[in-house]
């Protein structure tokens, strides 16, 4: 909780300063990506072979101007290289070796090989394979893995969104994957429309939970859709789509969305989601349903 409160005030502070939204949601997330409580950057969970593969993307609204990465290790800024993509390259997306070439060839920090791995990320590995000893010739490997995410499951993805006063729109999404997946696979964060979005006209979106469920899904585009041709706000139209999603594929996922107006929309499936907002000197924050506080802004105790 302490995580998300520190990265909300981080990006409105940011927000204040440079007014620009995309800087904005990047710091807020920077902010998560270096906190070992997360999914992304330093905490990141560990694939089959127990290596760290990132993904992130970050849009802004204004100009539908984006940059997505995925297959990122030893950095642990994915989302600074998904916006060095958008505004140094003339492509959206940059994947694997290539994709860490070019942040050498921008002067990206590599870490030590395992810099980025926490105790608690090899202990899930460790915990999620003996789960399958011994059951794999029970299941198909694809519903035992979805079954078994369900109960060893990650730390959270992380997300930020915003709007400045003129109505310009970002969102930026930076993610570890799911504990032991394969190795080279790819999740939702990194896709325009499944799980980060942004369009001045219509709205913003970051979305976390079973990647393969929100990919098939594209949970962004369906809560925009809503916006833009059903003429509902972003809180509607964020909980009708996920409760279709939950009902029809029988897996969880969270969003924070703003539309057009700037209204918020936060709602999650699961049984929890950590998220906080920042207006004006205000923090709200919460992590289950119908929970909601509302503070004075001090950062200083907020820092551990």
């Amino acid at each position: 909780m302490n995580g998300v409160k520190i990265a909300s005030h981080i990006g409105f502070e940011t927000l204040l300063s440079t007014g620009d939204v995309v800087s904005a949601v990047e710091k807020a997330v920077r902010s998560m990506e270096t906190n070992g409580a997360f999914n992304a950057g330093y905490g990141s969970v560990l694939n089959w072979e127990g290596d760290i593969q990132m993904d992130a993307a970050i849009m802004n609204g204004s100009d539908l101007n984006a940059g997505c990465v995925s297959l990122i290790t030893d950095i642990l800024h994915p989302i600074s290289l998904a916006r060095c993509v958008m505004e140094k390259t003339r492509h959206i997306y940059l994947a694997g070796y290539d994709a860490m070439s070019f942040a050498v060839e921008n002067n990206f920090t590599l870490l030590p090989d395992g810099a980025l791995i926490t105790n608690e990320s090899k202990q899930a590995l460790e915990d999620y394979k003996n789960s399958i000893n011994g059951e794999i010739n029970e299941f198909d490997e694809f519903s035992l893995r979805n079954k078994l995410m369900e109960t060893f499951g990650s730390p959270g993805t992380v997300g930020a969104v915003a709007i400045d006063a003129n109505g310009n729109l970002a969102a930026a999404t930076s993610t570890g994957g799911i504990t032991g997946k394969m190795p080279g696979r790819i999740g939702d964060s990194p896709i325009l429309g499944g799980g980060t979005y942004a369009d001045n006209t219509v709205g913003c979106v970051s979305v976390t939970g079973h990647g393969e469920s929100i990919m098939r899904f594209n949970v962004a585009s369906r809560i925009l859709a809503l916006v833009k041709y059903g003429g509902l706000q972003a809180q509607e139209a964020t909980s009708i789509v996920l409760n279709e999603m939950t009902e029809r594929f029988n897996h969880t996922a969270g969003v924070i969305s703003i539309d057009y107006q700037g209204n918020l929309g936060i709602y999650f499936t699961s049984q929890h989601m950590p998220w906080a907002y920042h207006t004006s000197s205000e923090l709200h924050y919460g992590i289950t349903k119908d929970d909601e506080a509302i503070e004075e802004i001090n950062i200083d105790k907020f820092k551990t």
